[in-house]
């Protein structure tokens, strides 16, 4: 995790600095149930292990936008401003999902800084490119830019 002592020294931060990597976390089918209820995606592929173990991934994966939701997690664990009041998510540039996310995974993302612009107000627009990686993929299996604005 990179941590700041304030918005303003976030905003010194040059571009491109790494954030590093968060823990990893276990997308298990109780995880991928829950959203498939929450979002009422109740695909196949995501719910049904007998359907999917004959399926083209041999086994239910999660939902591209389950892996997405995490980067509010991700982020959090990425990057800490200590004076911040509010910070809000502010929406995402681009999105891709190169690889599936099979039951049972460990994932883990990995952050850099790609700008940190005055917003006024005393926030900051933050863009993190986010890339989430499963262990043992060779493949990322989620790579986004996530816009953060954080107010000191």
């Amino acid at each position: 995790m990179a941590t700041f002592p304030s918005v303003a020294a976030l905003g010194e931060a040059p571009d491109g600095t790494d954030l590093g990597y968060t823990s990893w976390h276990v997308i298990d089918q109780k995880r991928i149930n829950m959203f498939a209820e929450a979002t009422e995606d109740r695909q196949w592929i995501h719910v049904d292990p007998e359907a999917a173990a004959v399926g083209p991934f041999g086994t239910t994966i999660a939902h591209g936008y389950l892996t997405l939701s995490l980067l509010v997690l991700f982020t959090a664990e990425l990057l800490a401003v200590d004076d911040v009041r509010m910070g809000v998510n502010y929406g995402l540039n681009r999105v891709r999902f190169p690889a599936p996310v099979p039951v049972d995974s460990r994932i883990r993302a990995h952050g850099e800084l790609l700008s940190v612009e005055d917003v006024g107000e005393g926030g900051v627009q933050v863009t993190v490119k986010v890339t989430v990686e499963r262990e043992g993929g060779t493949k990322p299996v989620c790579v986004a830019e996530a816009l953060l604005r954080l107010y000191g």
